[in-house]
């Protein structure tokens, strides 16, 4: 069976990307595993292996070179040149870069030149400078695959967590929450672990509010009102679900036992338990979309960019992800 061919894409130029790229093509276990090709430009690539004592060996490939018995390698896109770049400093440029690395990573998905897209991290302020209306990797994926129902989710073998609201502030989150939204999260989260456990996964949701409302002492109704029927039509549906459970103990040693999959209802409620059980194992995945799509867990670090101390332990797991997920569809 041939190895999946995921797509990699550099990330901001200025942040750590370059460097963890670089380890994993010199990675033995990645190569054994998948065909990594790195979208990005080899002028970055070679600028950060001469400054971090790097190596870089793999070969530059046209996009009709990736076949299945292709080695891993470089798509050169020669969008950013290295005296166009300040490492540890993020602008438009680099914003721009980014951009176009992870659209050309995409299109190459949808047109099965590829097998997954896993993306290196990017810098939000970065890519607004450039003119970049989306706010972030995952709302492009979107656009860019034309799908309106979609979730960011983090997977783990400590704790797996998926998202009803992400990047707004606290004040917008009970406006956006719904019967028909939480219903659609539990469903494509539900979906997902069913294809890589190969069995009904065990979901639990979370509560907005302390003590999951402590039966309306807390908040506006919304556990009863939105949370607890959607809960209670997933079950309808067949889904093995639990909740709403009170978040101060939703992610207890014990409960995390008889827990595959957290929905969990804002940002923080999720990145908070992820970041601090599995930091550097946990992967991004992007939920709905009709090509599979991981990333790392973790931001540009551009305070040791270029320095040769970026872990990319992340990337790694993203990319094992990545081709797990791709053989589990095959």
């Amino acid at each position: 069976m041939p190895k999946p061919k995921i797509a990699v894409t550099m990330g901001d130029p200025a942040g750590v990307g370059p460097e963890i790229c670089l380890d994993l093509l010199n990675d033995p276990e990645i190569l054994n595993t998948c065909q990594p090709v790195i979208f990005g430009d080899l002028t970055i690539l070679k600028a950060c292996a001469r400054q971090t004592g790097k190596v870089l060996n793999t070969p530059a490939l046209q996009l009709e070179e990736i076949t299945d018995s292709s080695p891993s390698g470089i798509i050169d896109l020669g969008i950013l040149k290295p005296n166009e770049l300040n490492p540890g400093i993020a602008d438009a440029r680099t914003g721009r870069a980014t951009y176009e690395y992870v659209v050309s990573a995409i299109d190459a998905c949808l047109a099965g030149q590829v097998d997954a897209v896993v993306t290196c991290p990017a810098n939000k302020e970065a890519m607004q400078a450039a003119g970049i209306t989306q706010p972030g990797h995952t709302e492009i994926f979107a656009e860019r695959t034309g799908t309106k129902d979609f979730c960011m989710a983090f997977f783990s073998e400590t704790i797996s967590c998926s998202l009803v609201t992400v990047h707004v502030g606290y004040y917008e989150v009970p406006g956006l929450l719904s019967v028909e939204r939480i219903n659609q999260v539990i469903s494509l989260t539900r979906e997902a672990h069913r294809n890589l456990l190969g069995r009904e996964p065990k979901l639990a949701v979370c509560g907005l509010n302390p003590h999951a409302g402590e039966k309306g002492l807390f908040g506006r109704g919304e556990e009863e009102a939105i949370i607890i029927p959607a809960i209670e039509r997933a079950r309808a549906e067949g889904a093995d679900i639990v909740g709403p459970l009170p978040p101060d103990t939703a992610f207890t040693p014990k409960r995390r036992e008889t827990v595959d999959a957290y929905i969990c209802m804002y940002h923080d409620q999720a990145l908070i338990p992820v970041k601090a059980l599995a930091f550097d194992q946990a992967v991004n995945v992007t939920l709905g979309l009709p090509i599979i799509r991981t990333s790392v867990d973790h931001g540009t670090a551009l305070d040791i960019a270029w320095q040769g101390q970026a872990d990319p332990s992340s990337l790694k797991a993203a990319v094992r992800l990545a081709a797990r997920m791709a053989g589990s569809k095959e």
